[in-house]
């Protein structure tokens, strides 16, 4: 029996964002990645801050435009610019430890994005300068933008607003790998879609990247209505995976009716193509937020092997925004939170919904989710069944002590189509049943701890 001791404030995990992070495959449904980074034979052009312009109109498909360190002050603006399948464009720094920087300009996104494709953008540095824009935007005016790979992005100093964002789509978007990137002080970490449910975002893949201490969301993904006939589209069943990425809100972020959880999704199409997409998220941290919870959802969610950590309050609703809960699947979760746990309500009739194999430790550890497949206990308590949720943080360990998360129930057959859904968030492959997102390790073993 775990004893109650005195409570104790988790320390900060922001300094593990430096950590690596282990990528793995993207699902079947969404076959994104390699097709993505792959690179052909093409031409390499050399860019400058007083050529690159002029080189940006000449590329085509295979081409690679390496731009040499220096300071860039014209935006990167690619319009038209196609790549194909297996052979994009690719537009990245000449040195990963010396970056092109390119400053913010006064009414103009820095990268702005209107009907590309198969197109990579890797290791620039964009530093706002305090000014209202965005770093990254696909334009609301364009028809779509498509395949989009942004790798290895550091994003700083766009805070001017809660409206400033560090990477947004504001047209069709699909087939997109956001791998990668840092992203700091934000109004809204990353926004995509619209507000109105149209211009969806949708078959894509964000993850590895690091949002830290963004005004609003660290990420947003917009509810969708149709989904809009483009051709060349994908109109199968996909997954849009959140994987392996941190989003932490500890220090700057709006209070009162602008405070908004560190990650919302909206739901997908109610009918037609779309209908059947899934939110895939785990391996996961969220972390600190003193005004909303850590991430709610609706539509179509599987979420699972993340870990949740909000001394300030609630951690997982489930439940309406401007529509309602439908499939949901929330297993094999780590939470630790001074508030509500993991809050199911509102779902739609005739969809199911699975709550299972998570061990939380919180002062209410379940709302409207029965609890026998979950093991629960006070927040404080958590200090006796990991090894160490509260300690320094390149000390901490959300492994389990020995026997004390043993168990976690059966998992439904459906749930085995998400990818690495046998895998914990150390990468460890589940040899057994337990409660949590990470997996015990042999007795007297020290392992790798799991953060």
């Amino acid at each position: 029996m775990l004893k109650p001791t005195a409570p104790r404030r988790p320390t900060a995990l922001a300094a593990l964002l430096v950590t690596a992070l282990t990528i793995g495959p993207a699902p079947a449904a969404a076959q994104l990645s390699e097709a993505n980074v792959a690179t052909r034979p093409g031409r390499t052009l050399t860019g400058d801050p007083a050529n690159y312009r002029a080189l940006l109109r000449a590329l085509r498909a295979g081409d690679r435009l390496v731009l040499k360190p220096g300071t860039y002050r014209d935006g990167l603006p690619l319009y038209r610019i196609m790549g194909a399948p297996g052979n994009p464009v690719t537009i990245e720094s000449e040195s990963k430890a010396r970056h092109a920087v390119f400053e913010a300009r006064r009414g103009r996104n820095t990268v702005s994005i209107v009907d590309s494709a198969h197109v990579v953008v890797r290791n620039l540095r964009l530093d706002g300068l305090g000014l209202p824009v965005d770093a990254v935007k696909a334009e609301g005016h364009a028809a779509w933008a498509h395949h989009i790979t942004l790798e290895g992005l550091t994003i700083v100093n766009h805070g001017a607003s809660q409206q400033n964002v560090g990477i947004s789509t504001k047209c069709p978007a699909w087939g997109w790998v956001v791998r990668g990137n840092t992203i700091v002080g934000a109004g809204t970490g990353m926004y995509f879609g619209n507000s109105d449910g149209t211009k969806p975002f949708f078959a894509s893949v964000v993850e590895s990247n690091s949002i830290v201490n963004p005004r609003g969301y660290a990420l947003q993904i917009k509810h969708q209505h149709d989904r809009p006939v483009i051709e060349g589209a994908p109109v199968e069943p996909a997954f849009t995976v959140i994987r392996r990425n941190r989003f932490v809100k500890s220090a700057g972020a709006s209070t009162a009716e602008f405070a908004r959880p560190n990650v919302l999704v909206g739901h997908f199409p109610l009918a037609g193509t779309g209908a059947q997409d899934f939110y895939v998220i785990y391996g996961n941290l969220f972390e600190d937020n003193a005004t909303e919870a850590l991430f709610q959802g609706e539509g179509n969610v599987a979420l699972y092997d993340n870990l949740f950590v909000n001394p300030h309050g609630d951690a997982i609703r489930i439940q309406p925004h401007n529509h309602l809960p439908r499939s949901i699947f929330i297993f094999g979760n780590t939470v630790l939170a001074s508030g509500v746990g993991i809050a199911v309500t509102g779902g739609e009739a005739g969809f199911g919904r699975h709550v299972g194999g998570n061990a939380v430790f919180a002062a209410e550890a379940l709302r409207g989710v029965a609890g026998a497949e979950n093991f629960t206990a006070p927040y404080d308590q958590a200090r006796e069944a990991l090894h160490a949720p509260f300690d320094a943080p390149r000390r901490l360990d959300f492994a389990p002590r020995g026997e004390a998360l043993a168990g976690g129930g059966m998992l439904p057959e459906a749930a085995r189509r998400f990818p690495d859904w046998n895998v914990d968030l150390a990468g460890v492959t589940r040899l057994g049943p337990f409660f949590g997102a990470c997996a015990p390790r042999p007795a007297g073993s020290a392992g790798r701890p799991c953060r």
